[in-house]
C-alpha cells in the first residue's frame, strides 16, 4: 500500500499565493461584471439611459462586456482559483510550472483588461461569448495552454496513486475549452482589430453553437461540478454520497455534452435531422445532471442540520437545487414545440440566469467563503452575520430575476404567436415591448439585489484579509475526508 504525503506526517508546502491572487480577483470582477448587468437591465427598463455616453455605454456595446466579465473574469478567476487549491490538495503536491503559474495569473487580467477597453469600442467578432477580436484570441489561446500544462503537470507529480473525482472534471474543462476556442476562434485578420470567420454561412452558425453550448457544458458546468464535488463534501464535514455515481455521471456529462449545441438553431437552416439529434441528446442530457445534483445534495446526509447555522454551506447547497432547475429547463426548452413559444423570448434569459445566477454565482460564493479563511489563516470569515446576510440577498435577487423573466418570456411567446381570424398579427411587436417593461423593472431588482451582497462580500473578506488574527486564533482544519473508498 502506498503511503501518501499526510499518512507520512509531512504537510506540502502547497502554492496558496496564486490561489489568493485568483480569489480576490474573482471578488472584484464580481463586483463589476454584475455591476455592468445591472445597468444594461436599466436601460431595458429605461431606454433613455442608453444616452449616458453615446456609443460606448449603449447597450449593445455593454451587453457582451457583461457575459465576459461574469463568465470569465468572474467565472474564470474563481475556477483558476479553486482548480488550482483543488489539485494541490488532492495530489498533495505543490503546483507544477515555475514561471507558468503567474502566467496564467497577469496573462488571464491582461486579457480581462483588453476586452474591458475593446468591447465598449465596438471592437467584437459577433460571436456570442467569443466577441473578442483575433489578438486576444491568440493570447487566451496561449494562456489556457500555460494553465492546463500546470494543471497537468501537477497531476502527473501527485503524492497519491488516487486522481480524485473532481480533478477529472477540471481537466475535462481544460481541455474541451481548449479545443472550442481554438477551433472557433479561426479567423482572417483583415486589420489589427478586426477579423472575418473562417466558416461560412450555416457552418459558422453550427460551429459557434457548438462553442457556445459547450462553453455553457464545460466552462460554467463541468468545472463548477468540480468545485461541487469537493467544496461540498469539505464544508459539510461528509464523504461525496456516491463515488461511484461522481464516476458515471462524469463519463456521461462529457459524452453527451457535445452534441446539444444545434437546439439553439431550432427552425433554422441548420440540416432538421441535426436539430433532432440535438433535441434528443438535450434531453437525454437530464439524466447524469440530475444524477449530479442527487449526489451533491446527498452528501449531506447526516449533516442536514448544519444548514441552520452555516450560511457557506447554504449557498453549496442551493446552487445544486438551482443546478437541478435548469438542467430539467434547458432539455424541456430544447424540445421543438416548447422552442417554438421560447426562442427569442426572455424565457431564454430567465433560463440563462437561473443557472449563472441560482448555480455558477452562488457555488463560487460558497467556494470563496470556504477557501477565504483558509487562504488567510483565519478561523472563520470576519462576520457570519453578514455571509448569512449574503445568502438571502443572492437568494431573493435571483428569484425575483428568473420569475421575472419566465413571466416576460411567456407572454412574448403568446403574443408574437396571437393571429386574428383573417390571419393578421394580434398585437404588434411594440405591444409585447410595453407588456414587457414591468418584468424588466423586477429583473432590474433582482440584479441590484444580487449586486449588493457581492458588496457585502467584498467588505466581508477585506475585513478577514486585513483585520489581525484574534489572539489564539488558529485556521481551520481543512483534513476532512473528502470521499469514500473506491
Amino acid at each position: 500500500m502506498t503511503t501518501t504525503v499526510a499518512e507520512a506526517g509531512k504537510l506540502p508546502d502547497y502554492d496558496y499565493n496564486i490561489v489568493r491572487q485568483f480569489t480576490i480577483m474573482s471578488v472584484v470582477w464580481g463586483i463589476v461584471g454584475m455591476g455592468v448587468g445591472v445597468l444594461i437591465a436599466a436601460q431595458l427598463a429605461w431606454p433613455a439611459l442608453n444616452d449616458l455616453w453615446q456609443p460606448f455605454t449603449n447597450f449593445g456595446r455593454l451587453r457582451p462586456l457583461h457575459t465576459n466579465a461574469v463568465i470569465f473574469a468572474f467565472g474564470g478567476s474563481v475556477l483558476f482559483a479553486t482548480s488550482y487549491y483543488v489539485v494541490q490538495r488532492t495530489c498533495q503536491t505543490r503546483l507544477w510550472g515555475g514561471w507558468l503559474i503567474p502566467f496564467t495569473f497577469w496573462g488571464w487580467q491582461i486579457v480581462i483588461i483588453a476586452a474591458a477597453i475593446t468591447l465598449p469600442l465596438g471592437y467584437t467578432s459577433a460571436k456570442e461569448y467569443a466577441e473578442l477580436e483575433w489578438p486576444i484570441d491568440i493570447l487566451i489561446a496561449l494562456i489556457w495552454v500555460a494553465y492546463g500544462l500546470v494543471f497537468f503537470g501537477t497531476i502527473v507529480k501527485r503524492n497519491t496513486s488516487h486522481i480524485y473525482v473532481a480533478n477529472w472534471f477540471f481537466g475535462a474543462f481544460i481541455i474541451t475549452v481548449a479545443v472550442l476556442h481554438i477551433v472557433n476562434s479561426i479567423a482572417i485578420p483583415v486589420s489589427t482589430w478586426k477579423s472575418y470567420s473562417a466558416y461560412a454561412g450555416t457552418t459558422d452558425a453550427m460551429i459557434q453553437w457548438w462553442y457556445g453550448h459547450n462553453a455553457v457544458g464545460f466552462f460554467l458546468t463541468a468545472a463548477f461540478l468540480g468545485i461541487m464535488y469537493y467544496f461540498v463534501p469539505k464544508q459539510a464535514g461528509r464523504p461525496v454520497y456516491s463515488y461511484q455515481l461522481s464516476i458515471v455521471h462524469f463519463w456521461a456529462l462529457i459524452s453527451i455534452y457535445v452534441w446539444a449545441g444545434g437546439h439553439h438553431l431550432h427552425y433554422s437552416a441548420l440540416p432538421d435531422w441535426t436539430q433532432s439529434l440535438a433535441m434528443i441528446m438535450s434531453i437525454i442530457l437530464l439524466a447524469p445532471s440530475w444524477g449530479g445534483m442527487i449526489n451533491g445534495i446527498m452528501t449531506l446526509s447526516g449533516a442536514w442540520h448544519k444548514l441552520r447555522t452555516d450560511p457557506t454551506l447554504r449557498f453549496l447547497v442551493v446552487s445544486l437545487s438551482f443546478y437541478g432547475m435548469s438542467t430539467f429547463e434547458g432539455p424541456m426548452m430544447s424540445i421543438k414545440t416548447v422552442n417554438a413559444l421560447s426562442h427569442n423570448t426572455d424565457w431564454t434569459v430567465g433560463h440563462v440566469h437561473s443557472g449563472a445566477l441560482g448555480w455558477v454565482a452562488m457555488i463560487s460564493i460558497g467556494a470563496i467563503y470556504h477557501l477565504v479563511p483558509i487562504l488567510w489563516n483565519r478561523k472563520e470569515m470576519f462576520s457570519v452575520k453578514l455571509v448569512n446576510a449574503h445568502f438571502w440577498l443572492a437568494t431573493i435577487g435571483t428569484v425575483l430575476y428568473i420569475a421575472a423573466m419566465w413571466v416576460n418570456g411567456i407572454t412574448q411567446g403568446l403574443m408574437w404567436r396571437a393571429f386574428n381570424a383573417d390571419g393578421t398579427l394580434t398585437y404588434s411587436f411594440v405591444e409585447s415591448v410595453v407588456a414587457s417593461k414591468p418584468g424588466y423593472i423586477v429583473r432590474w431588482l433582482g440584479g441590484a439585489i444580487f449586486t449588493s451582497g457581492m458588496l457585502l462580500m467584498a467588505y466581508n473578506v477585506f475585513r478577514t484579509v486585513t483585520d489581525e488574527p484574534k489572539e489564539g486564533e488558529v485556521g481551520r482544519d481543512e483534513s476532512l475526508p473528502v470521499a469514500k473508498s473506491v
